[in-house]
């Protein structure tokens, strides 16, 4: 840094520090570990600042004072993403949202809840489930990730196939352009139509448009009634089947319908409690299925006989039906290892998304490259097939001497021919830049650039993430 730029780095911090307050601000050594990377195990790299804006309007102020020094900052939340999409350069000031937090408030004739970026989802879940309602989104980094996150990558998780991704959650969004002009469109209507719907700009921008400071979600009353089993199958086509039974017979009270290929089963039984699979047989095939009713009478009986119809006529070959909340739990546990891949694995994460009857038959075509490919592979296939996600992981130590980005190539290009998205719920950040077109038409990404320019014309926010 030459002697000019570390003056003006300075000016900066100073400004910075009166709009702020000193403990607002932190550099150096005052920097810990979690504002230097997130899930991707990225490279971690120190900030030159780290923002705590307590309010909106400090939020405004940071940026502006970073926008007339042409600074760029990162928005930051809990760090839980999976595409490195806050992840800040050495040059680069992190703005986090953590002191931004809490529930503002709870509407319950218009069932909705106002609550500030920086809270987690968790947090936003216990407070809509103390008042009488559920908030239907729902991850399983809920303890850590935060709304603003949640919305600025337009999260998906397990739930989507029931209350779709958080971008259906949202009535209402404030948040601060690169130039510190705040655009609070904080409704509670389900019907607005006046002209252009300008937070569906900031929903999935990945903070690359404005920062996300407060929202109102939409609130739905709560299901009391959970049943939740696993069920065995022959094939992808059976489980598709199985799928469109179980919609025709409940509807929306199907919450989750998790599939997962013996490669990703076997994982995560390996790491529960006894490492024993609730099968005595393996299987081709196996899914996680949640069943979640309004009727508190409701006692399971009519899940169950649609499960055994299904095992009558060969649909499926076998089912484990939990019988308590530890046992749906323990069913959960096979599903949610994927907590344990950072730490276990060396992860190649894939989040694609194809049309439902393509998902089988690209599972088979991908598999089959991989071992051709790099024979002895360990590839753990999984997904949220009723809203046409796709996950895959690679394990990089299965593939020595094989840098990551030549699997993401590898795969991406035989998702091209396909239509499929590169991303169907993590975003794009940093890991998924240079594979976007492969999703995005040309004519599409000079649209998103030229919205881009409009609202962010010094590029400061976020930069390099995205486009």
């Amino acid at each position: 840094m030459t002697t000019e730029q570390s003056a003006a780095l300075a000016a900066t911090l100073a400004a910075l520090r009166d709009a702020l307050g000193d403990d607002g601000v932190r550099t150096g050594e005052e920097i810990g570990e979690r504002s230097m990377t997130d899930y991707t195990r990225h490279e971690p790299t120190r900030p030159a600042a780290l923002l705590l804006p307590r309010t909106t309007e400090q939020v405004a102020r940071a940026l502006a004072i970073c926008n007339d020094a042409r600074q760029s900052v990162v928005p930051q939340g809990g760090m839980t993403g999976l595409a490195g999409g806050a992840i800040a350069r050495a040059t680069d000031m992190a703005l986090s949202l953590d002191r931004l937090s809490g529930v503002e408030e709870i509407d319950s004739a218009s069932a909705t809840m106002t609550v500030r970026a920086g809270t987690t989802l968790q947090t936003a879940q216990e407070a809509a489930a103390e008042a009488g309602f559920e908030l239907t989104l729902d991850l399983g980094a809920r303890g850590s990730c935060q709304i603003g996150g949640n919305l600025a990558t337009n999260a998906g998780g397990n739930r989507v196939i029931q209350s779709g991704t958080a971008r259906e959650q949202v009535l209402g969004l404030e948040a601060v352009l690169a130039n510190g002009s705040v655009l609070s469109s904080m409704s509670k209507m389900v019907k607005n139509n006046t002209g252009y719907d300008l937070k569906q700009l900031f929903i999935g921008s990945e903070g690359t448009l404005g920062v996300i400071t407060r929202a109102v979600l939409r609130l739905h009353p709560q299901r009391v009634s959970r049943h939740t089993a696993l069920v065995a199958l022959d094939s992808y086509d059976a489980a598709v089947n199985l799928l469109r039974r179980l919609s025709t017979r409940f509807g929306n009270d199907i919450g989750a319908f998790e599939i997962m290929w013996p490669d990703f089963f076997d994982f995560g039984v390996s790491l529960i409690a006894g490492a024993r699979s609730p099968f005595s047989t393996a299987h081709p095939l196996y899914a996680l299925i949640e069943h979640a009713s309004f009727d508190a009478t409701d006692d399971g009986e009519r899940f169950a006989s649609v499960l055994t119809e299904a095992l009558e006529t060969e649909v499926i070959r076998d089912a484990v039906i939990a019988q308590s909340v530890a046992d749906a739990r323990a069913l959960w546990a096979i599903r949610e290892c994927t907590a344990e891949f950072p730490s276990r694995l060396d992860p190649v994460n894939f989040d694609v998304s194809l049309p439902i009857g393509e998902i089988g038959r690209f599972v088979d075509h991908c598999r089959a490259a991989l071992d051709a490919k790099w024979p002895g592979n360990r590839s753990y296939f999984f997904g949220h097939i009723g809203d046409s996600n796709l996950h895959l992981t690679v394990d990089g130590h299965s593939v020595p001497g094989v840098e990551h980005h030549a699997v993401y190539a590898f795969v991406y290009e035989m998702l091209g021919p396909l239509h499929g998205s590169v991303s169907a719920e993590h975003g794009i950040g940093l890991l998924k830049r240079e594979f976007l077109p492969v999703s995005r038409s040309a004519e599409e990404l000079a649209a998103m650039r030229a919205i881009k320019r409009a609202l962010d014309p010094n590029g400061i926010l976020n930069p390099g993430k995205l486009l």
